[in-house]
């Protein structure tokens, strides 16, 4: 069984007002084992970035300048996928981009369901954890999955700590770590860091001062007129964003 563990990064957080795909990170799993096979690739959009989306990434549109656009990366990209089964967390946001950028280029190249198969994780957990936060860092923690390398989003590092927590999603908790052959045939298990140096460089965006302030301004704005900010804490109304 061929299985990918996608995930994308984006200049915001709807593609029908113009947001662009900026990152795809892919995992391959052969018989749910990492093949090492793995597809990174950053874009360049153009548009801006909303208000936000880069300090969840990292990137900037100056990081982004001399990197490919997704018309020319796209055959490529859909003969890595093409008859594999994704997986992917909130799946319908990273499909929405993603068959957008198809429209973008032609009906000729029709939608990622039309190639593939999908599960998603995140209707996956909901079903397993209902009530609770299932956020990608939710489920880090709640099943074991160590995600302490993970600074900022990005797409193959989001990709294989993914990969993790599908594995502890759907089986026993010896497979968590992606570990050998040799550890399967004994019955070990260990878990296994993932090589950050793989990652291509990125960015770091960092708010100024006047930046914060004017967060904590409209923080306030938030607090007096509904009481509180989704941000001073509890359930996860942002969930899918931060998946």
């Amino acid at each position: 069984m061929r299985q990918i563990i996608l995930d994308t990064e984006t200049t915001g957080l709807e593609w029908r007002k113009g947001n662009r795909v900026v990152e795809i990170g892919c995992v391959e799993l052969l018989e749910r084992r990492p093949s090492g096979n793995n597809y990174h690739q950053y874009l360049k959009p153009d548009c801006e970035f909303e208000q936000g989306a880069q300090e969840v990434t990292g990137l900037t549109l100056e990081f982004l300048a001399d990197k490919p656009d997704f018309a020319q990366v796209v055959d490529e990209f859909l003969a890595y996928i093409d008859g594999a089964e994704l997986i992917i967390h909130n799946a319908a946001f990273d499909l929405g981009f993603l068959d957008n950028e198809l429209s973008l280029l032609g009906d000729h190249y029709g939608k990622i369901t039309d190639r593939c198969t999908v599960i998603d994780t995140l209707k996956m957990a909901r079903e397993r954890f209902p009530g609770q936060r299932n956020s990608l860092d939710a489920l880090c923690r709640r099943l074991g999955v160590d995600n302490a390398h993970r600074q900022l989003h990005g797409g193959l590092l989001d990709a294989q700590i993914l990969g993790d927590v599908y594995i502890a999603l759907t089986s026993g908790q010896e497979e968590i770590g992606f570990g050998s052959a040799d550890d399967q045939k004994t019955g070990s298990a260990h878990a296994q860091a993932f090589d950050t140096s793989r990652l291509l460089p990125r960015p770091r965006v960092v708010a100024t001062a006047s930046e914060r302030e004017a967060h904590e301004a409209r923080l306030a704005k938030l607090r007096k007129k509904a009481g509180r900010a989704i941000w001073d804490g509890e359930p996860d109304a942002v969930e899918a964003v931060s998946a």
